[in-house]
């Protein structure tokens, strides 16, 4: 027994005792969670952020509950500053929804900080078919929302991947770096095997932006399948209708 507890004076480390597992039981009672949620919070420290991470990780109702748990936490948090971002970056790669560390970690950390964190999450992933791929659609969407001269090569080989939605979001990515064109030739050889009419017309927008004509296996490709609204002209590139 320490000093403190003689006393009666909870330390941090005793206040975190009594109140993580409480913090992460979506059973508990509301209003004992919201009151694990303060004495947790007002600890302002890089263990107390660690406590209520957690309570990311699950849905209770009513939704009007979970949302003001979960905002009060991203408060506390927050307000911790700087040394949060390790606790909820190490939480970040176990976490099985990134939507509420991601947004901590874009409120406390600076751009580069926030690629440099997606795109570790993102290297162990792979591209053939799994039956949950959420947290990759999660970071491929983060990525395609920013620029930096590192997502291209990171997430090139995600136009290959099973998943519709994973390609989409990769392509996506790929076609808001300003170094896009450094990726032309690898596009238009993606162009001529995609079966997503979706994805095609996108990358079709942007050939047809920029004024690139497609490579022969494209154009051959297309010829049989060319999604609507587009046609090509003499040189291959295509035109808008």
């Amino acid at each position: 027994m320490g000093i403190f507890d003689f006393f009666g004076k909870a330390t941090p480390e005793s206040v975190i005792a009594k109140h993580a597992s409480r913090i992460a039981n979506r059973r508990a009672q509301a209003p004992d969670r919201w009151e694990s949620i303060h004495a947790v919070g007002k600890l302002q420290s890089p263990a107390a952020v660690q406590t209520l991470l957690p309570r990311f990780g699950f849905f209770v109702d009513p939704s009007i509950t979970d949302n003001e748990e979960k905002d009060e936490t991203f408060r506390y948090i927050i307000e911790v500053g700087a040394p949060a971002i390790d606790p909820v970056v190490k939480f970040m790669g176990k976490a099985e929804t990134l939507s509420w560390p991601l947004r901590i970690l874009e409120r406390l950390g600076n751009e580069e900080r926030v690629v440099t964190e997606l795109l570790a999450l993102l290297a162990p992933m792979r591209t053939e078919y799994e039956r949950d791929p959420q947290r990759k659609l999660q970071v491929l969407s983060a990525l395609e929302e920013r620029q930096d001269p590192r997502i291209i090569p990171a997430v090139l080989r995600f136009a290959e991947d099973t998943s519709d939605a994973a390609r989409y979001h990769a392509i996506g990515a790929i076609l808001h770096q300003v170094n896009v064109e450094e990726s032309k030739d690898a596009l238009g050889a993606h162009l001529a095997k995609e079966e997503s009419l979706r994805i095609k017309g996108r990358l079709l927008a942007t050939f047809a932006e920029k004024g690139w004509a497609l490579p022969d296996a494209a154009k051959a490709a297309l010829s049989k399948a060319m999604p609507p609204g587009y046609t090509l002209d003499a040189s291959g590139v295509p035109k808008a209708r």
